[in-house]
């Protein structure tokens, strides 16, 4: 089974690499993506929004000979809830890896711009619950590999149209909720609530981490990556 691996924001296909051998020696194709403009200075990355994020998805899936599964780490959420708005019964199921389906006209979050460019701001920048497992010397080790994201991709809204979508089969991987804590709060979350209140089959599964669980805990989350594939 194809598989499409997107990264979060400031992360590239590399991101993914830990993950890879788990899901090859599961019998599937895992494609790990780089999104456009991930790198680049503002010159050649001011006119690349989040639309153009989920152009490139999508022009992956409709280059499949199957339905693909699509995983959304993070940011990368929202550019994989969008294809199964465009592209229903190409998607067979969408893996949410600690982020939620967003709502029609909602963004990532807003981000700092410097020189043009949302650059990453730094493992400080983030509260303590997502970063708690990141030793010194993963954060050391990992900072290196991140990049800017074009200034218009955090705060894009997702271009949502088709109640089909909701037909997809979603597996959420959440850090730290379980399913009876996720449905026991997500009343409480608005339209992410009733976004995920549509999903017709909707599953939650805790990781026991933060908010980067390939770089904390790549094996556990390569384990739940092949369960949420070939459920």
């Amino acid at each position: 089974m194809d598989i499409i691996l997107v990264p979060g924001l400031w992360l590239d296909a590399s991101s993914w690499d830990p993950m890879l051998h788990a899901l090859k020696a599961a019998g599937h194709r895992p494609f790990a993506m780089t999104m456009p403009g991930v790198g680049a200075p503002a010159s050649q990355s001011s006119g690349i929004g989040m639309a153009d994020w989920v152009d490139a998805v999508v022009a992956r899936i409709d280059e499949a000979d199957e339905p693909v599964v699509l995983v959304g780490h993070s940011g990368g959420g929202n550019v994989v809830w969008a294809p199964p708005d465009a592209r229903p019964e190409q998607v067979r199921r969408v893996v949410f890896v600690d982020t939620v389906p967003p709502p029609p006209g909602h963004g990532i979050s807003d981000f700092p711009l410097v020189d043009g460019v949302v650059p990453f701001p730094g493992w400080d920048f983030f509260p303590d619950e997502d970063v708690y497992d990141l030793d010194a010397e993963t954060r050391a080790r990992t900072a290196p590999l991140t990049h800017s994201v074009p200034a218009r991709v955090p705060s894009d809204p997702i271009r949502l149209t088709r109640e089909s979508r909701h037909g997809v089969p979603v597996t959420l991987l959440m850090g730290s909720y379980d399913q009876a804590r996720f449905d026991s709060e997500v009343g409480d979350w608005g339209p992410f609530g009733e976004e995920y209140r549509s999903i017709a089959d909707a599953r939650v599964v805790k990781i026991g981490s933060g908010h980067w669980p390939q770089f904390s805990v790549p094996d556990r989350l390569s384990e739940l990556l092949v369960e949420a594939v070939e459920a």
